[in-house]
Parts: C-alpha cells; sequence; structure tokens
C-alpha cells in the first residue's frame, strides 16, 4: 500500500467534502492511519467501539460468527470511500455485528473524544465533519428505504414487476 499522510488521504474522502485545506490539516491531525490483516476484527459482535473509520483499501465486513459452523456470514462489505462504524462512532452503543477486515486493509480512523477535542479550537471543523457523517447515514437509510419497497414490492408481487 503507498504511503499517504494523513492529510492526503483524508483529503480524498467524503470526510472532508466540506472542509478547507487548512480545517482538512486540522482534523487530520486527530486521524490516524490504521493497517489491518486479513480477518482481522476490528470490533467484535456485541462490542463497542467509539472509531469511525474510512476505508482507504480493502475491504471491512461487517459479519456475525454461526457458532455452529464456526463460519463467519458477511451481511454487507464495504470498500474504498465507505465509512464502518459510524453509528457506533455517533452513539456509543454496541454493534449487532462484528466489522472484520477482507485481505489487507488499510483505513482511516478517527476516534469520537479526538474529535471531541477539537470542538472549542476549531468548532467549524468539527460541524463540518459531522454534516459529512450525517450525509453517509443519510444515504444509508435512503438505500435502505429503497430495498425495503422492492421487498414489499416482491413479497405482494406490487406493481406487475413480479
Amino acid at each position: 500500500m503507498s504511503n499517504y499522510s494523513s492529510y492526503e488521504l483524508l483529503r480524498a474522502s467524503q470526510l472532508a467534502s466540506e472542509l478547507s485545506d487548512e480545517e482538512c490539516r486540522v482534523l487530520a491531525s486527530a486521524v490516524t492511519v490504521r493497517d489491518f490483516g486479513d480477518g482481522e476484527v476490528l470490533v467484535a459482535e456485541g462490542g463497542s467501539d467509539d472509531h469511525l473509520y474510512v476505508i482507504v483499501s480493502g475491504a471491512i465486513a461487517k459479519s456475525k460468527h454461526d457458532s455452529g459452523s464456526g463460519k463467519w456470514l458477511n451481511l454487507s462489505v464495504l470498500t474504498h470511500g465507505d465509512f464502518a462504524g459510524e453509528l457506533g462512532f455517533m452513539d456509543g452503543k454496541t454493534h449487532y455485528a462484528a466489522l472484520r477486515a477482507i485481505g489487507p486493509t488499510r483505513a482511516l480512523s478517527l476516534e469520537r473524544q479526538a474529535l471531541e477535542r477539537l470542538l472549542v479550537a476549531h468548532p467549524q471543523v468539527v460541524y463540518k465533519a459531522m454534516r459529512a457523517i450525517f450525509r453517509v447515514v443519510h444515504g444509508i437509510l435512503h438505500r435502505m428505504a429503497a430495498e425495503q419497497k422492492e421487498l414489499t414490492n416482491y413479497i405482494f408481487k406490487q406493481h406487475g414487476k413480479y
């Protein structure tokens, strides 16, 4: 994997979409670049974590562990540019599924407390970062609503598509 700085990686991400170069440098000081090995668990199922991950390369799966077979069931796979752990980052609640690396994976990691430490000196940076996070969450909710509508149409054989 190439050796870009946290600033360069952050600048290219959705998290910095509204940030000026100087604001991006401020946020980059709170971000760490983390590398994960294949199968490495970032957050255990039922565990809590206060980190937001922005995938730079590789993939992170939201997975449930089948205790009977000992295998992982991937519920979804997130790739370059996607956020992982955004809801746990926001509210600190436990994860319904594990987050684990699929192949070698590099991600930006932002700890909630690191972002909160910027609040007094750089409130605009925090505000703009939070807007970016909420835009991503809104996109997820929009996609889920569309999928639920499609599933309902399929189950009730509505709209002549099925």
